[in-house]
């Protein structure tokens, strides 16, 4: 197994280790690196499809459409889990998501954009999916919604320092596509790389089952999964599109917007984690869905009605904080989960997650082509669904107690 001769270190003995090399520092470390390179890349994203190769909603939606396809085939990580130990595979996957955003401007073409994204979205998928299981099995379930909500504001600190830097140099220097891909990509690499060498190979209490995990207690998990990837397709296919091509926002604009969305989910994203601590997974993602539900229908209503780009500008903010509740997911699921499912159902959730974010991104995008508010209002009536799901969550779930209709319910042994 690749990996299995680097050197390991006990999971349970961590506290011994310096600071710097404790598990936690790590998973901080690597939120940090992936949206250097993400991040960058969707921030010039449809500046660089429109001005290179002339994307409309068509193209812009089949790009995603193929963006999404590793996401769908992320059940292939359990397979892979059998010849790559997981952390190894987390920084190889990390790695190959900074070199393939690195080389973005040179394939300034349809097919040669679609082929860079599929690379660099395998890097990115199969990255989060991992990062996802070793942070439900490094972090105990007590400390969880705290340290999850201080891992995704370090990730957004990050994407807020690519883009300050984008803000303040990109007009100023006049800074090529290359150049700005070229060094996001390659600061990415730089700390996977560092991250295989400087630590060791963390071992956990609990073994991983290595092969696939469906099981039915699982349900109301794997339909959240679903739903929220059948929403946050619409947002981050045309949300961010919508502001180029309705109203005409250049590269240091999008990206302005985006690091007043980062600036205030680093304060915010701590805030959730608190909260989920206090008041429950279903309450959190209660108020998640309904905020998203009007999200949605205001974006509708920016074409049915003529709204402007504050509107607009104010909404895409407003997106981000309600999703930035989304990783009570995650603790749902670590609250319900056997210990030996996180990480085959991290791969089964990704999957899950993507069915729909194949499938949506080139279909919306011809209707699109007609009807753009359509689109948000089809994502308004999905945010519906979500929060109808949410309301089944039990007030405490736990391995047992997965839904509210659990005691009702006799479930064999599985």
């Amino acid at each position: 197994m690749l990996g299995e001769n680097l050197p390991k270190h006990a999971l349970a003995d961590a506290q011994t280790l310096p600071s710097w090399r404790r598990p936690v520092v790590l998973l901080c470390l690597m939120a940090f690196a992936s949206p250097i390179a993400f991040s960058v890349w969707v921030a010039l994203l449809n500046n660089f499809v429109i001005e290179a190769a002339g994307f409309t909603g068509k193209e812009i939606g089949w790009l995603h459409t193929v963006r999404e396809i590793p996401g769908f085939l992320a059940i292939a990580v359990i397979a892979l889990l059998l010849v790559m130990r997981e952390q190894v595979l987390g920084l190889v996957s990390l790695a190959l998501l900074g070199a393939a955003s690195a080389v973005t401007a040179w394939f300034p073409d349809f097919y040669g954009i679609l082929t860079i994204t599929l690379l660099s979205s395998i890097g990115f998928h199969y990255f989060e999916t991992v990062s996802q299981s070793l942070q439900l099995q490094w972090i105990d379930k007590a400390r969880a919604p705290q340290l999850l909500g201080w891992i995704t504001a370090i990730g957004s600190a990050a994407s807020l320092i690519a883009y300050g830097l984008l803000v303040g140099t990109w007009k100023t220097f006049d800074l090529s596509y290359n150049f700005v891909y070229l060094t996001s990509g390659g600061i990415t690499v730089a700390i996977a790389v560092f991250c295989f060498f400087a630590y060791p190979q963390f071992e956990g209490t609990t073994p991983q089952t290595k092969k696939m995990v469906l099981r039915r207690r699982y349900w109301l998990y794997y339909a959240l999964q679903f739903m929220s990837g059948a929403r946050r397709q619409i947002f981050v296919v045309f949300a961010a599109f919508m502001m180029v091509e309705r109203f005409g926002l250049e590269v240091h604009e999008v990206t302005a917007l985006f690091l007043i969305n980062y600036v205030v989910n680093m304060v915010f994203a701590p805030l959730v984690g608190r909260a989920i601590g206090v008041y429950g997974e279903r309450n959190l993602l209660v108020i998640e869905y309904v905020g998203l539900t009007l999200v949605f229908l205001a974006y509708g209503g920016i074409y049915y009605f003529g709204w402007g780009v504050l509107l607009a500008a104010i909404l895409y903010i407003l997106d981000h904080m309600f999703f930035s509740m989304a990783f009570a997911l995650k603790t749902y699921f670590q609250k319900i989960a056997d210990p030996r499912d996180i990480a085959p159902t991290a791969a089964v959730a990704f999957t899950i997650n993507h069915i729909a974010a194949v499938l949506l991104p080139a279909m919306l995008g011809y209707l699109w082509l007609t009807s753009p508010g359509g689109v948000f209002i089809l994502a308004a009536s999905m945010a519906v669904v979500s929060l109808v799901l949410a309301l089944m969550i039990p007030r405490n779930p736990e391995n047992g107690n997965e839904t509210v209709f659990s005691r009702f319910v006799v479930s064999p042994a599985e």
